[in-house]
C-alpha cells in the first residue's frame, strides 16, 4: 500500500497496488468528484502531481488519449492526470484537488 495526500484538504489515504487513486478513495469513503466512475470520459476527476512524481505510474496511452481528446488545453499539464487512471508505487505522492473530503 502507498499513502497519498490530496491538497488542499490534507486528506490522506492508502492505494493499493492494482488500484487507481479514485478507486482507493472511493473504497475509503472519500469523496472523490467524478460524473463517470472511473471511464475516463467526464474528465472531473483530474488532479495536479505536486509531488512524488517518480512514484507513479506513467500515463498509458489511454490516459494520455482521454485528456488529449476530451480536457481543455489550458489544464493539460505535464503533471496533470486522471485520478480513475492514475497508479502510484510509493508513498509521497501529494495531489492538488478541490472538492475532496
Amino acid at each position: 500500500m502507498a499513502r497519498v495526500r490530496v491538497e488542499p484538504s490534507g486528506v490522506e489515504f492508502d492505494v493499493g497496488p492494482a488500484e487507481s487513486v479514485a478507486e482507493a478513495a472511493w473504497r475509503q469513503d472519500v469523496t472523490w468528484p467524478t460524473k463517470c466512475y472511473g471511464q475516463a470520459e467526464c474528465m472531473v476527476c483530474f488532479v495536479k502531481v505536486v509531488d512524488g512524481e517518480l512514484s507513479t505510474v506513467p500515463p498509458d496511452d489511454d490516459e494520455l488519449h482521454a485528456m488529449r481528446t476530451k480536457m481543455p488545453r489550458r489544464l493539460r499539464t505535464p503533471l496533470t492526470r486522471l485520478a480513475c487512471r492514475l497508479r502510484v508505487t510509493g508513498d509521497g505522492v501529494v495531489l492538488e484537488k478541490k472538492g475532496v473530503n
